[in-house]
């Protein structure tokens, strides 16, 4: 641990790297010099002065005395969604929306990211659990129900996730490429992924994957809740009847402009 009177010798780049990772759940809401400080490991001086620079660049702002992030930061993450991920999303929000309706839990809509899935949106619903899932973050596929629905359907996600290292989060999370490989043939042959309590104790999931014309996924809807009380089998045919009005609405035509769609996309939505 760096004491208050030692020297501390990292750049200045670092620290305010630090800082802002160090804002957590807070990011909207705001937190104070004093707690910023000791979660980066920075003397309240330090902290008040690398603030004042990334406030100066519009990454982070003044609430009252506390500092919440930027619009700045939230602008230079919106570049992490592709073109045709920023579409897709503003294409299927109103079939988020009518999930959510029919079932008043927590929704996500998600996409691959080479075998992580990335977040594109999600609704709370009135009983919220705790969740790691958070717009435009990045989760390992392997582990989630919006992840194993989409792998399920992508030979190539599939065969890359199964051969790299599978992170284990839970005693619950599949961490065998064998047994990963049989839960994603089930999924294909019922149409639905399940995931319980794989990335956090507590929590699951059920979800489905939205089909594009070439018959491959360019998302996944989902429902999640408390592990005690989700009905699978309810949410379930919620779900496919989403999934399945959802999926009419994507184009048929392949695009003039390829280089603004990234290739997994691109393939999926061509007719």
């Amino acid at each position: 641990m760096t004491t208050a009177c030692a020297r501390d010798d990292r750049a200045a780049i670092d620290k305010a790297v630090s800082l802002l990772a160090c804002f957590g759940e807070d990011g909207l809401t705001g937190v104070g010099v004093s707690e910023l400080a000791r979660r980066a490991d920075l003397s309240k001086s330090t902290t008040h002065r690398v603030l004042a620079m990334l406030e100066r660049n519009g990454v982070v702002e003044r609430v009252g005395t506390d500092y919440r992030l930027g619009n700045r930061l939230h602008e230079i993450g919106r570049t992490m969604y592709a073109p045709g991920q920023e579409e897709l999303r503003d294409r299927l929000i109103p079939f988020l929306a009518e999930l959510f309706a029919a079932t008043q839990e927590t929704v996500h809509l998600a996409a691959l990211y080479d075998t992580d899935v990335v977040y594109l949106a999600k609704l709370y619903g009135h009983r919220q659990v705790p969740s790691p899932s958070r717009i435009g973050h990045r989760i390992p596929a392997h582990c989630t129900a919006v992840g194993k629905a989409l792998l399920a359907y992508d030979p190539d996600a599939m065969q890359a996730a199964l051969a790299a290292p599978l992170r284990r989060y839970t005693d619950r999370t599949i961490v065998d490429p064998v047994a990963l490989a049989t839960e994603l043939s089930a999924i294909r042959r019922l149409g639905i992924a399940v995931e319980n309590g794989e990335i956090q104790s507590g929590l699951s999931c059920v979800a489905v994957p939205v089909i594009g014309p070439s018959g491959r996924p360019v998302a996944a809807l989902s429902v999640s809740g408390a592990t005690d009380r989700l009905d699978v089998r309810t949410h379930a045919a919620t779900l496919r009847r989403v999934a399945s009005d959802a999926a009419r609405v994507l184009p048929t035509r392949r695009r003039q402009d390829v280089r603004t769609t990234p290739p997994r996309v691109q393939h999926a939505l061509a007719g």
